[in-house]
């Protein structure tokens, strides 16, 4: 039943216990759904998400709050939905959410049976509020502990909220070098013209009104942990009670010749976007790097530059994420649309003429025409300032934390793309997972353990890429898969990916196969096997597939994996 709108009933019979605050309408028959199914339903020509889970039924907003996905098409289990979008996750009796990449909850309805009827009512001051900011507290006065937030990330924004949601009541200081408050960085690479108050994750109200001091444009220097100080870029130094680590890392450039040309390009910023939308339309771009970002940036600019050719080093895009073969897709999908690869190559020199790039020279002894060159080649920690402290790093000067996002130093921790930590799918493997989702979780962990509550670590990795405005999304860790699964055809530009290692499934990617990879997903959350032989079978209903979906003319095949 899960994803499938029942025909609208129109029942005279109203709730007589409707008041005016309240639109009361049946939805359906108490009979319509069973345990563990969900369905879309309309109070007001408003969508709701109406489920029977744990034995009774509930009613919340439909629209997920990351991007709006239709929760309906999502995977319901036990009291949680998960979007089958990006992977947020809800508790179905609440509203409240329970994983990222969303921020907010989803409002939640009263649900009354009577007469083997399903009603539902929604309140009409909040009809239209499809987002609910959690309960938040302030400071309290008289309490002087201080936890301070270095980075203006994702995991220090999440830190706060967390905090205060917990009734935190001591100073909350986040301090970040950037100019703008916390935004949305995965959509800088996807709409590369943006304004950057249109990606603000919370605006400058929401920070005074819960008491979270930010300072902007000030850099972390140097941490003494004895005397748990940080001093900073204009020569002022914080004390602090508790310390959260989340700067992030920055882009890495070519050690080639001719990179101070003008005209080369990272991207980084809001700003860097802004200026690469500008500095391409009807030129010659040449992108370095096919991963993420390079893959997208060559999408976005399709129909924009004059010519886009793409330099990498594998021999397809994606080769140690998603796979020669989804590469290979990829890298079709661009060619269709004139975008040019030179693969197995590296840029050897940069070559200009009046201080702007002019051409791009490469290992092959190719020459490339370049008006534009963007380097998307990998990234670097912003970790300079801890060399000289007590905090461990790892040997690329990564910071290691445990599973309560805590460093080697009482009352310090780290989280977001810095952080080195075990995940608790991969048998508890130390790693470091560059997502959005994930760093929101590390911000949320540590500010429970600030406060003691001994809560681990254990969301799965989920993150998505957009290309020619279609998204590839991906949950769990693949490094080191010996067998991939494909079902589906690449070609029809609609499969699913399974990578297999052990005899389990360990990650999943997925093109138009929604909620697929949503339901592997809540399968690797709640720990539960899914095997080799289970992902070989033609039976796909544990992956609670729309029945469009389930077409017979799905194929498999088991090729050893490339990377």
């Amino acid at each position: 039943m899960s994803g499938t709108k029942p025909p609208r009933q129109e029942h005279p019979d109203s709730d007589p216990d409707d008041t005016s605050e309240e639109l009361t309408e049946v939805v359906c028959l108490e009979s319509d759904l069973q345990d563990g199914q969900m369905m879309e339903v309309e109070v007001g020509h408003h969508s709701v998400l109406l489920a029977r889970s744990e034995g009774k039924y509930s009613a919340i907003g439909n629209q997920c709050t990351h991007y709006g996905a239709p929760l309906s098409k999502g995977v319901l289990s036990g009291h949680t939905v998960r979007c089958p979008w990006h992977g947020a996750c809800f508790n179905v009796h609440t509203g409240d959410l329970e994983e990222y990449p969303g921020m907010d909850c989803l409002p939640c309805h009263k649900v009354k049976i009577q007469n083997s009827k399903v009603y539902v009512s929604v309140n009409k001051k909040t009809l239209r509020q499809e987002k609910r900011v959690k309960s938040m507290g302030g400071a309290v006065p008289g309490v002087t502990h201080t936890v301070l937030l270095l980075g203006g990330g994702a995991a220090s924004l999440i830190c706060a909220e967390t905090l205060r949601q917990e009734n935190f009541g001591g100073r909350i200081l986040m301090v970040s070098r950037d100019d703008l408050l916390p935004y949305d960085k995965t959509r800088l690479s996807k709409v590369m013209n943006v304004e950057s108050d249109t990606i603000l994750l919370r605006r400058m109200e929401f920070y005074h009104k819960h008491d979270i001091e930010v300072w902007l444009r000030k850099e972390a220097m140097s941490v003494d942990t004895d005397k748990k100080t940080v001093t900073f870029d204009d020569g002022s130094v914080q004390s602090y009670d508790q310390l959260l680590i989340s700067t992030g890392c920055r882009a890495k450039g070519l050690d080639v010749p001719g990179m101070k040309l003008g005209n080369v390009k990272m991207l980084e910023t809001p700003e860097d976007a802004r200026q690469i939308h500008a500095a391409c339309l009807g030129c010659n771009v040449v992108l370095v790097g096919t991963s993420f970002v390079g893959m997208e940036v060559a999408s976005y600019l399709i129909g924009k530059a004059s010519s886009i050719t793409v330099i990498g080093s594998s021999q397809m895009p994606y080769q140690n994420t998603l796979g020669r073969e989804i590469g290979k897709i990829t890298m079709m999908m661009l060619s269709e649309k004139n975008v040019k690869f030179f693969m197995n190559d590296n840029v050897t020199e940069v070559k200009g003429v009046d201080g702007k790039v002019k051409e791009v020279v490469l290992k092959s002894g190719k020459v490339i025409p370049a008006d534009v060159l963007i380097v998307g080649i990998g990234i670097r920690p912003n970790s300079e300032f801890l060399q000289g402290s007590k905090i461990q790093m790892d040997s690329k000067n990564f910071v290691i934390v445990d599973k309560y996002m805590r460093t080697n130093i009482p009352d310090v921790f780290c989280g977001g793309d810095l952080a080195t930590f075990p995940l608790m799918m991969a048998k508890n493997q130390l790693v470091n997972i560059g997502h959005w989702q994930m760093a929101q979780a590390h911000g949320r962990i540590a500010a429970l353990n600030m406060l003691d509550k001994k809560i681990e670590l254990s969301s799965v990795p989920f993150y998505w890429t957009v290309l020619l405005n279609k998204t590839i999304r991906y949950a769990g860790y693949g490094e080191g898969y010996t067998d991939l699964v494909m079902k589906g055809k690449v070609e029809d530009r609609k499969f699913l990916a399974l990578y297999i290692k052990d005899d389990e499934v360990i990650a999943a990617a997925s093109l138009n196969y929604d909620p697929a990879v949503s339901a592997v997903a809540e399968r690797l959350a709640i720990g539960k096997i899914i095997t080799k032989k289970e992902a070989e079978s033609d039976d796909l209903s544990w992956l609670q597939l729309p029945q469009s979906t389930l077409s017979p003319t799905l194929t498999l095949n088991t090729p050893s994996a490339q990377c």
